[in-house]
């Protein structure tokens, strides 16, 4: 895949280093050519230039880029300028960082509903969610192993566990299962709930609105997931 990360700080020059070493072709963005010249070894390809300039913003190579993540996190206001000229450009997928609870409010403002905080979520962490298909969140216990949620597939929506055989077919462990339903307060507010089911019993039949708790390989998880959706 192609990505665009514009602000290589802490956390988007080590989300945009992840993802080069992932195999995907990375556009490094920042004003500053110290930083420039400091990761040009390292991400795909890195570019000096102000991202709040719509004149130069339209010079990328947005058709063909399928994520953008605008990961400024030191001026927000810069933040919000580059967003916006993005958000204009139409671009496929727009991921934005937000510093506090205002920022997010006008991000959502401007239309921007993939919003990420750095202070939460790695740059491990989030470059494989943008990296395997449908993975909800992951937790990586070492360089060769993690623990991810995912979507149920939907060819295995109505099987067990047992069924399906993750252990036999995938060298994969369901640790367990999230259980998501729509529950109303007595104000008849709607609300999302999650069920945690426990040790998975390999009976357990799965659903569409589940979410498997996985652990294994990072190769097997990809390998899987990949080959699912």
């Amino acid at each position: 895949m192609k990505y665009i990360i514009v602000g290589l700080g802490n956390f988007g020059s080590s989300l945009a280093m992840k993802l080069t070493a992932s195999g995907n072709e990375v556009i490094g963005i920042d004003s500053r050519m110290e930083k420039v010249d400091s990761f040009k070894e390292k991400i795909s390809h890195t570019i000096c230039m102000n991202a709040t300039d719509e004149f130069t913003v339209s010079g990328l190579p947005l058709k063909d880029t399928d994520v953008v993540i605008v990961a400024i996190g030191e001026d927000q206001g810069a933040n919000i300028m580059a967003t916006a000229l993005f958000k204009n450009q139409q671009v496929k997928r727009l991921i934005s960082r937000a510093i506090n609870p205002l920022h997010e409010r006008v991000l959502h403002a401007i239309g921007v509903d993939e919003i990420v905080h750095p202070e939460e979520e790695t740059a491990e962490r989030m470059a494989k969610k943008l990296v395997i298909n449908n993975v909800v969140d992951s937790f990586e216990l070492s360089e060769e192993f993690s623990i991810i949620e995912a979507k149920v597939p939907e060819e295995y929506i109505g099987k067990s566990i047992r069924e399906i055989g993750f252990r036999q077919k995938f060298n994969l462990l369901i640790l367990t299962t999230i259980k998501k339903e729509e529950v109303k307060s007595i104000l008849g507010k709607s609300r999302t709930r999650e069920e945690i089911r426990g040790i998975a019993s390999p009976d357990i039949v799965l659903n569409g609105e589940e979410i498997l708790v996985l652990f294994g390989s990072n190769k097997d998880l990809e390998k899987f997931l990949q080959k699912r959706f």
